[in-house]
């Protein structure tokens, strides 16, 4: 029987986390073990975690320092892998599945492999915002004849990455490419990893499963909105992506980013002293070349 683990990872999420755990909780097609990890949340996290201490399929990991979302999926994934999933199901801690989630991404992952011939590294849901609408973060990657699988009847449309917002990941994936980077902290390892994983071959979205990103605001990531009070989050951002850009496509690639970058900077009329910031995080990039773990193996 296939074994399946969902992995959340959360940080000071208090007033979603039961949500988000709960609905995982109640899919028709449960996950055979949840793996939440607190990445050192400072509020009440704890005391909804407490509710779920001693439920035969649910593990509680409390690290004691905050790893981000790539430290805290990393660990989830490699604690899944190591107690023998098939498959891994990763999502933050603001994301809420929909019944028919899981199953319809296993359904969906299955046919999509039969139809192909070929193994596929992952599979990830539609992410609405909380207005039914598109969650423009969300958007997976395109393949370039990404409707192959709809011309032949099937619900989904092959992608080259996609968010860590609800996707799958088969075990024989993490066995080949290893982990995500715990390094990049946040942003951009969803995307490093999912177009690591796509050397093997694409991924798929499966359009009949479905959660909710319960963001404050439906955009996606623009520097026009950069601001001293976000500009850690882009300083990771950056300094991630001219990385991947750099050492894992060419000097041309990460000197596009860094055009963009600027043009995004100057559209947004973000001020002198954070662009400058920003382009220093750009050099740290170059420099910056971390190398993928590979979970244990199960004897």
């Amino acid at each position: 029987m296939t074994n399946v683990a969902a992995v959340i990872v959360t940080y000071n999420r208090a007033d979603k986390l039961g949500k988000v755990v709960e609905n995982v909780l109640a899919q028709d097609r449960p996950a055979d073990q949840v793996i939440i990890v607190d990445n050192a949340s400072t509020d009440s996290t704890a005391e909804v975690l407490a509710a779920y201490e001693g439920r035969p399929t649910v593990t509680v990991e409390r690290l004691s320092e905050n790893t981000g979302g790539a430290g805290g999926f990393a660990h989830g994934m490699s604690l899944a892998y190591e107690q023998g999933a098939d498959f891994v199901w990763i999502m933050d801690d603001d994301c809420y599945a929909d019944s028919d989630a899981l199953r319809t991404l296993l359904d969906g992952h299955a046919r999509a492999e039969d139809s192909m011939g070929m193994r596929l590294p992952f599979a990830c849901s539609v992410v609405r915002w909380t207005d039914g609408d598109i969650c423009e973060m969300n958007n997976p990657e395109p393949t370039w004849d990404w409707g192959k699988l709809l011309a032949r009847g099937e619900q989904s449309v092959l992608v080259n990455s996609c968010s860590f917002v609800s996707v799958m990941f088969p075990r024989w994936a993490l066995t080949q490419f290893g982990l995500p980077l715990a390094e990049y902290f946040i942003w951009f390892d969803d995307q490093e990893y999912t177009r690591r994983l796509s050397k093997a071959g694409p991924g798929v979205q499966v359009l009949t499963s479905g959660v909710l990103h319960d963001l404050g605001v439906n955009r996606g990531v623009n520097f026009g909105d950069v601001n001293a009070g976000n500009m850690w989050k882009f300083e990771y951002g950056v300094r991630n992506e001219a990385s991947y850009r750099w050492h894992h496509e060419d000097a041309f690639a990460a000197l596009r980013f860094a055009q963009r970058l600027f043009s995004g900077l100057r559209g947004g009329g973000v001020p002198w002293p954070l662009r400058r910031r920003l382009a220093r995080k750009w050099v740290e990039g170059i420099r910056f070349d971390p190398k993928p773990r590979f979970p244990r193996t199960v004897l």
